[in-house]
């Protein structure tokens, strides 16, 4: 190895990209590249690393655009450079441009095949790009290349994660232990993906060894702050506090996940201003990062109302496929849907699917016959009762897969709540559940959330006051327009208030005998991949009932008459 190559193996390290993932040293990539006197397939130019080298120090004063300007030019004078062009992939990818990094890295590979360093960046941004199932083929890839490159397995859990198999995905986290034990991130995740399959003390060791590993990594203190509640003096919050101190020389994404952790703290400790304060910083740093178009998101609701008309129901009614194994569980996130779904999870006949995406996917290949652009909602005016059995035939054809044995199938996708009129059509002896929760306290809950999934709407106050008007009103449209008992709705605080008379209303609502274990629900092992995977391990608690009060005077871009929302009001 010459002296540029010795000095590009020792800084490009920094480059690497961090999305919460693990993603393949460039130190090493540079080092295994270097072998036989060349770059990844191209001599060193010395006015190349020149470039190289200014792009890595821009880096890390936090210049990204002028950084990748830099690797640009690299690229520029050695083309065939296949590790100029992976690091250029990295800071694209750091940078959140995903289409170009994707570019970069299979530049890099088309180069240099083997390049194993570059097929798991490519899954990563993959990944992060919506497309696990061709995340887990580059990363298998790059294992099969280089077996024991940690980064890559690592990487793999974390797309089977994305695809709900949250087995395979601890093994390939411990693969990753296995072969770096101190890997931090490989660590935080393991415990991430334990909090999920309901294996809480295993999930409190792994994310402690990655907080002892990486101390100011907040997202490893951000999970390990759901599992209990923080108490006076914990050393938790001391260390939090210690940590934004310092907040400036974190990432947005850093930042964002340390506010919420701090609000959490604060919250569990009755300090509520404190508390709104962070959540308040931390949904306003996570706003600017998203993108949501209210404007658009709002005028669905309206199309959907417009479409479904009694009159196309009573045309189309019954006409779907006949199955009653669906049990669809819809309501705003954080209205108690999941508690419900593992209260019928825990009956012997059911299987709780979780959120399933099937419907919406479904609904977005919707075209209608005269080939006009319409989708949904107003492809639906269009469709025959052929097309309606078609439609609830492959949805169950795709749930019967996760679970051939069960009488029913729990789909807990709240977003569902847009499709309750298709469900109605397509799938006529399917069970639909609404859950509700007093506004104020399903709003607050879902401000106080750094969500997973795309919830864009619940982070600002406003947006999220008028998106959950729209809800009621969409919901207040289906109780208007479907039979009187199509949708059985069930009141959170009714459930907490009297957990077996609800229990049995929702058995008897998707045809079940009634099974005690209903009552036992969180004793009940099963994945759960929601922001509630910790709290449904619990029993029946009233905590969490008419907690907004104390927040009132903080809530009122959220309660002002224009969202149209009042504490006590129902959906």
């Amino acid at each position: 190895m010459n002296r540029h190559q010795r000095r590009a193996a020792a800084k490009l390290q920094r480059a690497t990209p961090d999305a919460g993932i693990a993603a393949a040293s460039v130190a090493a990539a540079a080092t295994a590249a270097a072998a036989g006197g060349s770059l990844a397939g191209g001599l060193v130019s010395g006015s190349a690393d020149l470039h190289s080298d200014r792009g890595i120090a821009l880096r890390a004063e936090g210049k990204i655009g002028e950084a990748i300007a830099a690797f640009r030019r690299a690229v520029e004078l050695q083309p065939r450079a296949a590790l100029y062009r992976f690091n250029l992939g990295a800071l694209l990818h750091e940078y959140g441009r995903l289409d170009d990094a994707i570019e970069a890295y299979r530049a890099a590979i088309d180069i240099q095949p083997d390049f194993a360093e570059a097929l798991t960046n490519l899954g990563a941004a993959l990944r992060d790009k919506g497309l696990p199932e061709e995340a887990v083929t580059a990363h298998r890839q790059a294992i099969k290349l280089k077996p024991g490159l940690a980064a890559a397995h690592a990487n793999l859990g974390a797309a089977l994660n994305d695809q709900g198999k949250l087995v395979e995905a601890e093994a390939a986290y411990r693969r990753a232990i296995a072969l770096q034990p101190d890997f931090a991130a490989a660590h935080g995740n393991l415990g991430a993906v334990l909090m999920e399959l309901g294996r809480l003390p295993q999930s409190r060791a792994a994310l402690e060894r990655a907080v002892s590993l990486a101390p100011r990594n907040v997202k490893h203190r951000y999970y390990l702050g759901e599992l209990e509640p923080y108490t006076a003096g914990d050393r938790r919050l001391v260390t939090l506090e210690q940590i934004a101190q310092n907040a400036a020389q974190l990432s947005a994404d850093a930042r964002t996940e340390l506010h919420f952790a701090l609000g959490k703290a604060y919250d569990d400790l009755g300090q509520h201003a404190k508390a709104f304060a962070h959540w308040k910083e931390g949904n306003a740093l996570k706003r600017r990062h998203v993108t949501y178009n209210e404007r658009a998101e709002l005028a669905a609701f309206d199309r959907i109302r417009a479409v479904f008309t009694p009159e196309l129901l009573r045309a189309r009614q019954f006409a779907g496929h006949p199955s009653s194994a669906p049990v669809f569980v819809i309501g705003m996130p954080r209205s108690g849907t999941t508690l419900i779904e593992q209260i019928l999870a825990s009956h012997p006949h059911v299987f709780g699917a979780g959120e399933l995406n099937y419907f919406e996917r479904a609904t977005g290949g919707m075209r209608p016959r005269s080939g006009t652009a319409a989708v949904f909602p107003e492809a639906v005016r269009e469709m025959t009762g052929e097309d309606f059995c078609a439609l609830g035939a492959r949805y169950v054809a795709e749930i019967e897969k996760l679970a051939p044995k069960a009488r029913r199938v729990v789909d807990k996708m709240p977003g569902n709540f847009k499709y309750a009129g298709l469900i109605h059509l397509a799938l006529p002896n399917a069970a639909i559940i609404h859950v509700i929760r007093d506004p104020a306290d399903t709003c607050l809950s879902c401000f106080s959330k750094l969500f997973t999934a795309s919830h864009n709407y619940t982070y600002d106050l406003g947006e999220l006051g008028r998106y959950y008007r729209h809800y009621q009103q969409l919901m207040a449209h289906w109780r208007q327009v479907l039979p009187a008992d199509r949708i059985l709705e069930v009141r959170y605080e009714d459930v907490v208030a009297d957990l077996e008379g609800q229990a049995r209303r929702i058995l008897v609502h998707c045809g079940l005998d009634w099974a005690p274990q209903c009552l036992a629900f969180h004793n009940t092992q099963r994945p759960n991949r929601t922001a509630s995977a910790v709290q449904v391990r619990k029993p029946i608690y009233r905590q969490a009932v008419g907690r907004w009060r104390a927040y009132a005077p903080l809530l009122r871009p959220l309660l002002a008459g224009a969202c149209g929302l009042s504490g006590a009001s129902g959906a």
